[in-house]
């Protein structure tokens, strides 16, 4: 009887739970969410809300930034400060549950205060997206999936095999005409020579007409794929000058004059582009923080296309792009060829054995956060293939398809501490020049494994460049992984 009454007890417990969830309240006391995510911001700084508090019937969320630097947030027109613990900034405030909020933080890590804002949504009793990286990029393949083909007057072919990028698709029409869909939703129609654009065209879709002789080229891990075309003389205009450029045609190309530095992506001479009628800016996603830029770009008649290679989750997903360059510069054929090429050396290189030895691919940011790559990228999966196991994949569970992640150098501690191998990403800040330059960004590296046995490596300045080269990266990793220094292209030890 005693049990029976215990277990009606607890049903009833479970049932006016159930029922308080369905109007929307909770009783008093602490929750853990169900499940919590965000957007907005720029990447750098992650958000997460480790528990409610309910009294009265109110909610309080605590949040917490993995950067220092955000001294109050706004919620309703009300201001809350932070707590600081060193490495986070911690706030309580007022919250709905199973709706979406906007909470406006103010970050100092600027030359001036700034201000930016977020959309949460806290999840209780309610199934939640295992992040909202992962619902964003399952949104962005789905619309990739679903793509409007339907091209006025135009007759569909078919589309170009793509065996690793997801972040693009090319769709083949008669006459020669292409179809370009990014899974940002940006769409182009190319124009073969002589070509007449299609009436009736949606208004979303930016018309390119070759020759395509006059590109901004201002993300930088094109470079290397134009050149592999032989599609270097497309290239007028370049955001890196000389002597910034690893690819050698690149730097020769503008040391002819055949090139021209027309401003880094932030800053481009407009005047420059518009006098010289360039036909195309090619910049990566750093264009999306200063969206005015790209703004001021359409409004003068150049249209922008946002390279994503970096989001490939395969290493020779960024290499693939090459057939959008190729469907851009009507070197189809050889596209094909060159990636088939470079998709052999990693078949072969697939060959690796596994070493168990794993890896920390890092570099830390100005406002002290630890700067990691996420969780299924391409640096982590060339790891993978050389043989050795990405250091912060546990770490990085459920932050989604990020291609890089901010956090605190408290769980950077926690999950690459007994690293064996250190790799620091020389291509972002500068390359280091000795472990003493590692231990200035923190004393906490004389702690770690890789610092004390020696292991610590260092990327040149040029490794984002090489997209069509990345088996010697991935041979480059093998090579660390095994203790070996010599023979490395990207890659160098980093002395005592």
């Amino acid at each position: 009887m005693r049990a029976t009454r215990v277990l009606a007890t607890i049903l009833a417990l479970i049932l006016a739970l159930g029922v308080a969830l369905a109007e929307g309240a909770l009783p008093d006391g602490e929750y853990a969410p169900d499940g919590f995510t965000y957007s907005g911001g720029s990447g750098k700084v992650s958000i997460t809300c480790p528990k409610i508090t309910v009294a009265a019937g109110e909610v309080t969320a605590t949040l917490v930034f993995s950067s220092p630097n955000y001294p109050r947030v706004v919620v309703d027109g009300a201001e809350y400060p932070a707590v600081h613990d060193g490495d986070t900034s911690i706030f309580e405030v007022p919250a709905p549950l199973n709706a979406d909020f906007t909470v406006v933080g103010t970050t100092t890590a600027m030359s001036k205060p700034h201000d930016v804002a977020y959309t949460l949504h806290i999840y209780v009793g309610e199934a939640a997206p295992e992040s909202q990286e992962a619902e964003g990029a399952a949104i962005e393949a789905a619309a990739l999936e679903a793509r409007d083909r339907d091209i006025p007057g135009l007759t569909w072919q078919g589309e170009t095999p793509l065996r690793y990028a997801r972040e693009f698709a090319v769709d083949r029409y008669e006459g020669g005409y292409r179809l370009l869909t990014l899974s940002d939703g940006g769409r182009y129609l190319v124009i073969p020579e002589g070509g007449e654009v299609p009436a009736g065209l949606d208004g979303d879709v930016r018309v390119l007409c070759r020759p395509l002789d006059r590109v901004y080229l201002a993300a930088t891990a094109s470079m290397a794929l134009f050149d592999a075309l032989d599609g270097l003389g497309a290239v007028r205009f370049s955001g890196t000058r000389a002597e910034g450029w690893y690819v050698e045609n690149a730097a020769a190309a503008m040391e002819r004059g055949e090139m021209l530095f027309a401003g880094k992506y932030s800053e481009p001479d407009y005047e420059l582009l518009l006098g010289e009628g360039c036909d195309l800016a090619v910049e990566s996603t750093m264009i999306l923080h200063t969206p005015k830029v790209r703004e001021q770009l359409e409004r003068l008649g150049v249209p922008v296309l946002v390279e994503r290679s970096s989001y490939e989750a395969h290493p020779l997903g960024r290499t693939e792009w090459v057939k959008l360059y190729g469907a851009l510069l009507d070197r189809e054929d050889e596209a094909a060829a060159f990636f088939d090429s470079q998709a052999a050396v990693i078949d072969e290189l697939r060959n690796f054995p596994a070493t168990e030895k794993t890896v920390a691919f890092f570099y830390i940011a100005t406002d002290g956060g630890v700067v990691v790559r996420g969780p299924g990228d391409y640096v982590a999966r060339m790891i993978e293939i050389a043989g050795g196991r990405y250091a912060l994949d546990g770490a990085l569970a459920g932050q989604g398809s990020r291609s890089s992640v901010t956090i605190g150098m408290e769980d950077f501690y926690a999950a690459a501490v007994d690293a064996d191998v250190l790799v620091y990403n020389g291509s972002i800040d500068a390359p280091l020049a000795s472990v003493d330059d590692l231990l200035d960004k923190s004393p906490l590296f004389a702690d770690f494994k890789a610092v004390r046995s020696g292991d610590v490596w260092t990327t040149d300045r040029y490794l984002y460049q090489a997209t069509d080269i990345v088996g010697e990266l991935i041979t480059d990793f093998n090579h660390v992984l095994r203790g070996e220094e010599e023979g490395l292209r990207f890659l160098s030890k980093v002395k005592r």
